[in-house]
């Protein structure tokens, strides 16, 4: 069977905190992300919680890419999930990364629709942010 979506789960560390926390900053990183990946925007939705961090979705045609954020240890847990070949979620996860300043990012690529899972890793760490 052909792949029928790319989900990738990403573990980001030693992101900027003040950014982590900032609602506006996260909804405009996640649209922007999700544009510059060429995914077409259906909905908008995130929740600051107190005293701090951030859940919410953007949601697209092609899938979703989530966000629960933790600025007091600047740690994001991020899924950027594409089904068919058309959009590259790397393409956004890294202009996630770039955006939160991360320093260390581990991901894993889940092939989605293939039956059996069967997970790859891949690690990065330090990314540039100014690429």
């Amino acid at each position: 069977m052909e792949t029928l979506g790319h989900h990738i789960i990403a573990e980001m560390w030693n992101c900027n905190k003040e950014k982590l926390n900032d609602l506006i900053y996260i909804e405009e990183t996640f649209a922007s992300a999700a544009l510059e990946a060429g995914a077409e925007i259906r909905d908008v939705v995130f929740h600051p919680f107190e005293p701090q961090g951030i859940s919410g979705a953007v949601i697209i045609a092609e899938s979703h890419l989530t966000i629960h954020s933790f600025p007091e240890h600047g740690y994001a847990s991020i899924d950027v999930y594409t089904c068919g070949d058309k959009i590259d979620p790397t393409e956004a996860t890294n202009a996630i990364a770039r955006a939160l300043e991360a320093q260390t990012i581990h991901t894993v690529k889940i092939p989605r629709g293939t039956g059996e899972i069967v997970v790859k890793e891949i690690e990065k760490t330090g990314i540039e942010v100014n690429e």
